[in-house]
C-alpha cells in the first residue's frame, strides 16, 4: 500500500459530555501538505443543522501528521480544531489528539483508511465486464 495520505477516512474522535462523534474524511496529500474535506453530523442541543461540513488544511511529516479543521459555516459551538497524531507503518490509521485553543476541550481521535480506493474498486469492475464478440 501507498504511504500517501491521499483517500477516504471513517474517523472517531471522544467530545467530553457528549462521547464518541463519527466522521468521514477525504483527504488529499501533495509534498507533504495536507487538505481535505471532513463530514460530520451535529451533536450540539438543539444544533439547527443535522451535517457539518468542515475543510482540512495541514501537513505531514514522516509519521507525524497535524491539521487544522474549519467548520464552514463556523458557529454553533464550532470553529476550528487542532488534530496531531501519527500514521502507521502502513498509512491505514491515523491516531492522536484533538484540541480547540483557547479552552479545555481535547480529546483522542482515530481515522481509518477506507478499505480500497474508487479508482481500484472501478478498475477491477472494468476487468470483470465480458468481452463481447462483434
Amino acid at each position: 500500500m501507498t504511504d500517501n495520505l491521499t483517500g477516504v477516512w471513517d474517523g472517531s474522535y471522544v467530545q467530553p459530555d457528549t462521547g464518541v462523534v463519527t466522521f468521514l474524511a477525504t483527504l488529499i496529500e501533495s509534498g507533504g501538505a495536507l487538505g481535505g474535506s471532513i463530514t460530520e453530523p451535529c451533536m450540539m442541543p438543539a444544533c439547527p443543522l443535522t451535517t457539518h461540513n468542515a475543510s482540512v488544511a495541514g501537513h505531514r511529516s514522516g509519521s507525524a501528521v497535524a491539521f487544522v479543521k474549519r467548520y464552514e459555516p463556523p458557529g454553533y459551538g464550532y470553529d476550528t480544531v487542532h488534530y496531531e497524531g501519527a500514521v502507521n507503518a502502513e498509512a491505514t490509521e491515523i491516531d492522536g489528539r484533538w484540541k480547540i485553543p483557547g479552552t479545555r476541550f481535547s480529546g483522542t481521535f482515530l481515522m481509518i483508511r477506507a478499505s480500497r480506493p474508487a479508482e481500484q474498486v472501478a478498475g477491477e469492475e472494468r476487468t470483470k465486464e465480458p468481452v463481447r464478440n462483434r
